[in-house]
């Protein structure tokens, strides 16, 4: 089976990637489409079957959601290899572009950006309330700058980098299913107004879920960018959010591009609260983080770090491939 595939089996993966982001590219999908839809409703209804407030039976329940999804993905996936690998590439394809979305950012990060030219802070301020689910009222042009490119980042994380990563694990669609759906569940079952604990199983293995994809783009950002700065940011200041895996997404991203990104409050030691007064003397602050504060500037240049660590991951999925097919 292995060797009749033969040069399709492994450029798949590549050629999936590359025709799913095109096809996002030229035709994004909709904030409220069908995929999402299905999404919210499974969730909803494996909730409402499972939660009695207890982490145990979020386990369970996450268990059952995802297998609902991924297990069907995978069989067809599965069948599809076996009639021909070239619908196993469209299967992949179609999966792929039902869960990324490199342009669901586009619209309100570009809109964000053309206001702030324009000198229009009110309407950016608006947009990006309405972007993050925030009271963004009060911030200034560099906050919001600051909380533009942190939001740009966080969802280029969840919506590409990460899918591609489980994409090209063995699972192949289903893994994308997995991570997509586990980043949905992360958040959906751990609303600010959930007092249970039911959704902590999803929070604590989305993490884990995520540990190496993280860790993959935030070393893509320091390769792409400012190498130096961007470990070094990533070494001393990771671990002063409260995500770490966050923390090193932002912290690595900041210093390849040369701006400060965070606040105080996101720097709390492993999510501890951090009292303003008391954050400079009980020397959280002794290494000042590289780079410079936010300016409309970094903007584009949170773009070209997004474009050209995604290169990057296709040019090495893509030499991958060749190494592959003549070893």
């Amino acid at each position: 089976m292995y060797r009749q595939v033969g040069f399709f089996w492994i450029p798949m993966f590549f050629f999936s990637i590359l025709c799913a982001l095109l096809i996002d590219h030229f035709r994004p999908m909709r904030t409220n489409n069908l995929f999402l839809a299905l999404l919210r409703a499974t969730g909803a209804h494996v909730r409402s079957w499972c939660d009695t407030g207890t982490s145990h039976h979020g386990c369970l329940g996450w268990i059952v959601a995802n297998a609902m999804l991924a297990i069907p993905v995978l069989m067809v996936y599965w069948i599809c290899q076996l009639i021909h690998p070239l619908l196993g590439l469209l299967w992949s394809i179609l999966i792929l572009y039902l869960c990324m979305g490199f342009r669901n950012y586009n619209h309100y990060f570009s809109a964000i950006q053309m206001a702030l030219l324009n000198g229009e802070q009110m309407q950016a301020r608006n947009l990006l309330g309405e972007w993050c689910d925030c009271d963004a009222s009060a911030m200034d042009t560099a906050d919001i700058t600051r909380m533009a490119i942190e939001k740009a980042l966080i969802s280029v994380q969840k919506d590409v980098f990460g899918i591609i990563f489980w994409f090209v694990l063995p699972f192949g669609p289903a893994g994308a299913i997995l991570y997509r759906f586990s980043s949905y569940l992360q958040k959906s079952w751990n609303e600010p107004d959930d007092s249970d604990s039911f959704g902590l199983f999803a929070k604590k293995i989305f993490y884990w879920i995520d540990w190496v994809p993280v860790r993959l783009t935030a070393l893509s950002f320091a390769i792409v960018g400012n190498f130096e700065d961007a470990i070094y940011a990533w070494r001393n200041f990771a671990g002063r959010w409260k995500n770490r895996n966050i923390g090193i997404l932002l912290a690595s991203a900041g210093g390849a591009m040369g701006v400060k990104l965070g606040t105080p409050f996101e720097r709390a030691i492993r999510g501890t609260f951090v009292d303003l007064n008391s954050f400079v003397t009980m020397g959280y602050e002794s290494e000042s983080f590289p780079g410079e504060e936010p300016k409309i500037r970094y903007l584009q240049s949170a773009l070209g770090l997004i474009w050209r660590a995604l290169l990057l991951w296709l040019l090495l999925l893509f030499f991958f491939s060749i190494a592959f097919n003549f070893a």
